[in-house]
């Protein structure tokens, strides 16, 4: 019980000193003088208060201390040493934790790299940036407290959801929240910023470094929630459009479009209200994604808390903050270029705008897909949900021009530009035309639309290929960022449109051929493991050209909880993975199975590494002119 204590009353401390750190803040703000080093002083604390709370709740997991409540609902004494220590942030209290530790980290970072900033604009985002971690410490200490106790204590515990207990999935809460809390001070930095009249270029290059970090760990927490969505749920697919999912994605297409304004804001001074409002929305819907999933509204097996009064005040602190931004910005943001703010039709500038709107489009549409079947069920108790069709069916169409102006952008000059390479952007789009024709007419496919989609991704890709060869210094992070996410656009189609599958019912003996893919089901094993029992399948499957590989899924039921899940077998190279999963059929001896070929699945994630890489390189690089 004494590591629970002891992160209770550190979480208790660390709330605490909230309240000098306020104090000081407004003193100080009034004061000509440099930035007060109590702040940062009782910063540092309320960091090092919150940072021995959690290594507390971590060794209360490694020990199974079953005296503590969360302790007792997530962990089990036979389960791995690395899952007990994950199990500490897979679950709702220690998730919260998690998010106050890195707040407090980031404004502690914050103030530490930010002294050449002036100082009324340090305190206002430390004021701000406290205001959302005094928030959190009331959520979690009032709602969501990791270090409840429980009389009598339990001899066992009721485990960890089996589905969580995985490498990927214990490493992606903590990058995912990196990405989402790096939000937080980008909001709070913006809002202190509108409310100084200090939007400028030179701030613009500050906050940039900051909306880098949390872009870069949120695509990379995304790659990781879609890589274990891949090989553990046994779907076979990299992107359902879950709510889930979608609520990690709506921040990330805000934050690459404020990406791109600061751009903008860096290089001209222009587009000063999108940045703000974008860095608004960013937060926004970070903290949206926090309710929807921490309040139970969502239906999916991403999401684990069930409680409509944590919701309820999320919801309500989420409304707070909304409002005082916009106060802020309405009262505050003086707008002053708007005469020198036309756009040249043919400019870079109008290039990023047009790929803003294109964004926006597209968040706007992510958005609807995921609201639009809970307001349907408040107003009316009627349950939809809304699928890959819907999706697809409304961005496709855009994506092609989307495709094009990211293209051709990068070639344009700021201000005013002309067509420069017109014979060479030309000739690849013909190139392209004439490739994806070939290919649509020997896969048979709808030929109109699909051209032109494998059209414009070939296009994308060939024109970020090239420029590697062009000007290789030059904006070499823009090229591998735009190069990766064509890639990406190119693998996602040609992986759609060459994948296939395979579901059939075999018997230990049994086969199944379809003339292209012979399946045998040889034997069925199981074994006794630590917190599971095993149960493989091997299966010898053969191709058209007689070669024969040996895949062995698995199904495990774990002993507590008592659960059965699908640990699919996958053979991976650079060009295709070899995807099969196994399920009991009920009251019979038969095992379902699906097989399924899945074209270029490694380039997809290889493509969003590339992506990541690019504005890792992009933040480097401008750490470094500083």
């Amino acid at each position: 019980m004494l590591p629970s204590l002891i992160g209770k009353y550190s979480l208790i401390f660390g709330f605490l000193i909230s309240f000098p750190i306020f104090y000081y803040s407004f003193i100080d703000y009034k004061k000509s003088s440099n930035l007060s080093t109590k702040i940062i002083s009782f910063s540092f604390l309320q960091l090092l208060f919150i940072l021995i709370s959690f290594i507390c709740l971590i060794i209360s997991f490694v020990i199974s201390d079953f005296s503590n409540e969360t302790v007792f609902n997530n962990s089990h004494t036979t389960k791995p040493i690395f899952y007990k220590i994950a199990g500490t942030w897979g679950n709702h209290e220690g998730s919260l934790l998690l998010w106050l530790l890195v707040l407090t980290l980031f404004i502690f970072i914050f103030l530490l790299t930010s002294k050449r900033q002036i100082k009324s604009y340090r305190i206002l985002t430390t004021i701000f940036q406290q205001i959302i971690i005094f928030g959190f410490f009331v959520f979690v200490i009032k709602t969501s407290n990791p270090f409840s106790h429980i009389f009598p204590v339990p001899n066992e515990g009721l485990g960890l959801n089996p589905i969580l207990q995985d490498p990927a999935l214990a490493i992606h809460p903590p990058i995912l929240y990196l990405g989402y809390v790096g939000a937080s001070i980008i909001f709070s930095s913006a809002l202190s910023a509108t409310y100084l009249n200090y939007i400028s270029s030179s701030w613009a290059s500050h906050i940039k470094t900051w909306t880098y970090i949390s872009w870069i760990f949120l695509t990379l927490g995304i790659l990781l929630g879609s890589i274990w969505a891949y090989y553990e749920l046994g779907w076979g697919g990299f992107w359902f459009w879950d709510p889930v999912e979608n609520v990690s994605l709506m921040p990330w297409l805000a934050l690459t479009t404020l990406i791109h304004c600061l751009i903008v804001l860096e290089k001209r001074t222009l587009l000063k209200s999108w940045v703000i409002i974008l860095s608004i929305t960013t937060f926004t819907l970070s903290m949206s994604g926090t309710f929807l999933v921490r309040s139970g509204i969502l239906n999916s097996v991403h999401t684990f808390a069930n409680d409509p009064e944590r919701g309820i005040f999320i919801l309500l602190f989420l409304f707070s903050l909304i409002v005082l931004s916009l106060v802020i910005f309405f009262f505050f943001n003086k707008n002053q270029d708007r005469v020198s703010s036309n756009f040249f039709w043919l400019s870079k500038d109008t290039s990023l705008l047009i790929n803003n709107w294109f964004m926006m489009y597209f968040l706007s549409v992510v958005l609807i897909g995921t609201l639009y079947p809970i307001f349907l069920d408040v107003i009316s108790s009627e349950k939809i949900s809304v699928g890959p069709p819907f999706y697809h069916k409304l961005i496709a169409p855009f994506l092609l021009f989307f495709l094009i102006a990211m293209a051709i952008g990068p070639k344009l000059s700021w201000i005013k530009s002309k067509f420069v390479e017109k014979f060479s952007l030309i000739s690849f789009f013909g190139i392209s035309l004439l490739l994806s024709s070939y290919l649509v007419f020997r896969l048979n496919l709808d030929f109109l639309i699909n051209t032109l989609l494998l059209s414009t991704a070939f296009f994308l890709f060939l024109i970020t290929l090239k420029d590697f060869f062009v000007n290789k210094t030059k904006n070499i992070s823009q090229k591998i960022s735009h190069f990766g996410f064509g890639l990406f656009i190119l693998s996602v189609l040609l992986n759609n449109f060459l994948s296939s599958e395979i579901i059939t019912n075999l018997r230990v003996g049994e086969s199944y051929d379809d003339g292209k893919v012979k399946i045998y089901l040889e034997k069925v094993e199981k074994f006794k493991k630590q917190n599971y029992e095993s149960v493989i399948g091997y299966f010898d499957i053969t191709d058209q050209k007689n070669n024969t590989e040996k895949f062995k899924p698995e199904l495990r039921i774990y002993n507590q909880p008592v659960i059965i899940t699908s640990e699919a077998d996958i053979k991976t190279n650079l060009f295709y993975d070899k995807f099969l999963v196994i399920n009991v059929v009920q009251n019979q001896n038969y095992f379902n199975l699906r097989y399924q070929f899945k074209p270029l699945m490694s380039w997809i994630w290889i493509s969003v590494l590339i992506i990541s890489m690019g504005g890792l390189i992009n933040l480097l690089y401008s750490r470094n002119e500083k």
